[in-house]
């Protein structure tokens, strides 16, 4: 990494509650080697992302629990600082949240610099969560990093070594189905993200809608379904209510730690029906707080390599 080049852009945000990029990013997160997010050992986060004005590298920094600094470099510089507020959860609102089980009302007093974030790039948080469909994340984490790395383009400024910009919708559309096979993601997957590339432009303005309208949107997408709108919305927009049903350990891992027992889909989703619309708020909140009851599930999830099928 060359410190010589300067940022374009730098943004410095004060903020009345204390904050947590450290938390509050890392949903973005797609594995150790994600090509697109980096962490320093200062603590330090640096992300590209793709904007309509062109490719950016933010780096962000925390000198304080009230401020951040973000500098930015590449020709989507200033659409980017725009953004900067949502992204690092200013514009997060709990609201109306008032859990009544001990955990998450602990959780809550202790973890008030917890925020969700918002990146309002839909087809970014988009391809990854379809990568992770039904699959080991280690696996789904692999794709990831080798379709970037391949078809994307390096991070703009001084990024550090490795980093790239994950490519366009139209890119994405017009990958070989070869491609995405030797990147371990079986056709339904890859089907998938070619016709959420080809619609990408009507999947962009579910940032402007409310809950409801947004998932209906998302999922009339084929091969889009709840678990994959709400990792979506929980990214891009923010959602507190964005719960992952269908997800393969949620379920129980909301039944062991808030009733010491494991529960379905259907008997979360009742369960946590009083906190809406801050059913995600308050599993990021489980999650963060190390207060989470992780049952042993038995053997882990045999990671299948679909290149050889």
């Amino acid at each position: 990494m060359s410190g010589s080049e300067g940022p374009v852009l730098r943004r410095t945000i004060h903020s009345d509650r204390p904050l947590s990029l450290r938390h509050t990013l890392s949903p973005h997160r797609r594995g150790r080697s994600d090509p697109t997010h980096r962490t320093s050992p200062d603590g330090t986060i640096w992300r590209t992302s793709l904007f309509a004005s062109g490719a950016v590298t933010y780096r962000l920094r925390q000198p304080s629990r009230t401020e951040v600094v973000a500098d930015v470099w590449g020709e989507g510089a200033e659409e980017f600082v725009a953004t900067v507020p949502g992204l690092i959860g200013m514009l997060d609102d709990a609201t109306g949240f008032a859990p009544e089980h001990r955990i998450l009302v602990e959780a809550a007093r202790r973890l008030t610099h917890l925020h969700l974030g918002r990146t309002g790039q839909v087809f970014e948080a988009l391809v990854p969560a379809v990568l992770e469909q039904k699959v080991h994340g280690v696996a789904a984490f692999a794709s990831w990093r080798r379709l970037v790395t391949r078809f994307g383009t390096p991070a703009p400024g001084p990024a550090p070594s490795g980093m790239a910009v994950s490519p366009p919708p139209d890119v994405w559309r017009r990958i070989p189905s070869w491609e995405f096979h030797r990147a371990n993601v079986d056709p339904k997957r890859a089907r998938t993200i070619v016709e959420a590339a080809r619609v990408a432009d009507k999947l962009t303005p579910i940032v402007g809608m409310n809950h409801d309208d947004a998932y209906r949107r998302l999922r009339l997408v084929p091969g889009i379904g709840e678990w994959t709108a709400a990792e979506v919305c929980q990214r891009a927009l923010g959602d507190a209510d964005a719960l992952s049903v269908g997800d393969y350990h949620l379920a129980a891992v909301i039944g062991w730690s808030l009733v010491g027992a494991p529960m379905t889909d259907d008997e979360m989703v009742a369960y946590l029906e009083p906190l809406r619309p801050h059913r995600y708020r308050a599993v990021r909140l489980l999650e963060v707080s190390g207060m989470a009851v992780r049952p042993k599930f038995g053997p882990r999830t045999a990671i299948t390599d679909h290149r050889f099928h």
